[in-house]
């Protein structure tokens, strides 16, 4: 089966399994546990941070920085199709007890005249703004990297507003690899910053929330509140050193097999797909001919390909380290026996 639902679905492999098995662990609640505060001082590092915390998850990450900056009643502005706002149970609500303003970005990127329309005024009728979420690469937008001029507009902004800025960078390193730029050339223009590493990094469980030492003790509070207190954590935090280690400059390769697979599917008669915006490791497509997504979905799934069918009528598709040169192939030849070829006979 060749799974391209997410870059979730990687595994680790035997040599970050062995490094997992071979970790050195302690109490991770009593600052013990040294495999853990490696990994932490290692992405704090990386990231231009103060300090870090090991989350269990992207979402568990993302909420921690919006609790660790925000109170109850505050305000978050963020894009409308954002991970943190869509895809994060209502979190925002149900655990930092604040409200969203939306803002229709392009491929994800707001701007500071969209943030300053909707900044409250100080009045006593109106929850007051604190903070800007921001995500890099934008899941929704195709995998779009931030520019970085993009990005230093809307923390003079905050700044302006004595706002702070957080960025949902689950995807940061695919960013970084797309454009260019480093780690600390993006996260210089934000307060707090989340990276996962059981997406493209190939680790099995877990985020690190990087900032300044304040906040992340604020951060730390919290986890343990919502129970992230782990314990012998190390196991985990020995993947993610193995995959800043080994991981981030191959992710290369899964932003070629996109291009290759966009390439491809746009060769299909009944693919409506813009192959000169494949940035990263996503492809979003739709499909002519009135044929149902989901239904395709399905059919490709009979046939060894997993992809994800999205609202509105959309279909994604996400390359990473457990897919290889010839399982695209492999892709390419199904999507055309299932979608037909260029003359448009479809099999459905």
């Amino acid at each position: 089966m060749i799974d391209l639902r997410s870059d979730t679905m990687t595994r680790p492999t035997p040599a970050m399994r062995q490094a997992m098995a071979n970790a050195e662990v302690g109490d991770d609640c009593f600052g013990e546990d040294p495999t853990v505060n490696r990994l932490e001082e290692a992405m704090a590092t990386l990231l231009g941070k103060e300090a870090a915390l090991l989350a269990t998850s992207g979402t568990q990450g993302n909420q921690l920085a919006v609790r660790s900056q925000t109170h109850h009643g505050n305000e978050v502005i963020a894009e409308q199709y954002c991970h943190l706002f869509n895809s994060e149970a209502g979190a925002l609500g149900a655990l930092a007890g604040v409200q969203v303003r939306l803002l229709q970005g392009k491929h994800g990127v707001i701007t500071p005249e969209q943030i300053e329309s909707v900044i409250q005024a100080d009045n006593v009728h109106y929850g007051r703004t604190a903070l800007v979420s921001v995500e890099n690469t934008h899941n929704k937008s195709g995998g779009t990297p931030w520019p970085l001029e993009a990005l230093a507009a809307v923390q003079d902004c905050a700044r302006d507003h004595d706002l702070r800025v957080h960025m949902d960078g689950a995807r940061l390193f695919n960013a970084c690899v797309a454009t260019g730029n480093t780690a600390r050339e993006y996260t210089q223009y934000v307060d707090t910053v989340s990276v996962c590493m059981s997406k493209g990094l190939g680790a099995p469980v877990g985020s690190v929330l990087a900032g300044d030492q304040e906040t992340m003790d604020k951060a730390r509070y919290f986890r343990k509140m919502l129970g992230g207190g782990m314990r012998q954590a190390g196991v985990l935090a020995a993947a993610g050193l193995y995959a800043l280690e080994h991981n981030i400059n191959r992710l290369a390769d899964d932003h070629a097999r996109a291009q290759r697979l966009a390439i491809a599917l746009a060769d299909i008669e009944a693919v409506d797909i813009n192959v000169n915006h494949v940035p990263s490791n996503m492809i979003f497509f739709r499909l002519r001919n009135g044929l149902d997504p989901y239904e395709v979905v399905n059919r490709l799934d009979q046939q060894g390909v997993k992809m994800l069918a999205m609202k509105p009528g959309v279909i994604r598709a996400v390359t990473h380290l457990d897919v290889n040169d010839e399982q695209i192939e492999q892709t390419i030849a199904i999507c055309r026996e299932v979608l037909g070829k260029e003359n448009g006979d479809l099999v459905i």
